[in-house]
């Protein structure tokens, strides 16, 4: 799967605040998320991203 920089994201589970998408701030190995609604930063794995991955938006 093919993910960059600056691209927004959709993901099946929501985050606590409520939100569900993200926007990918570093790729690799591992991925730094930002939600889009609260602005709190993750790191998540690549598996677990593609795993959880629903659509671009």
């Amino acid at each position: 799967m093919e993910f960059q920089v600056g691209q927004i994201i959709k993901m099946k589970k929501p985050h606590p605040c409520g939100g569900n998408e993200w926007e990918i701030l570093r790729t690799g190995m591992d991925f730094r998320l930002k939600c889009r609604k609260c602005d709190h930063m993750i790191m998540v794995s690549r598996k677990n991203v593609e795993k959880s991955f629903k659509g671009f938006l």
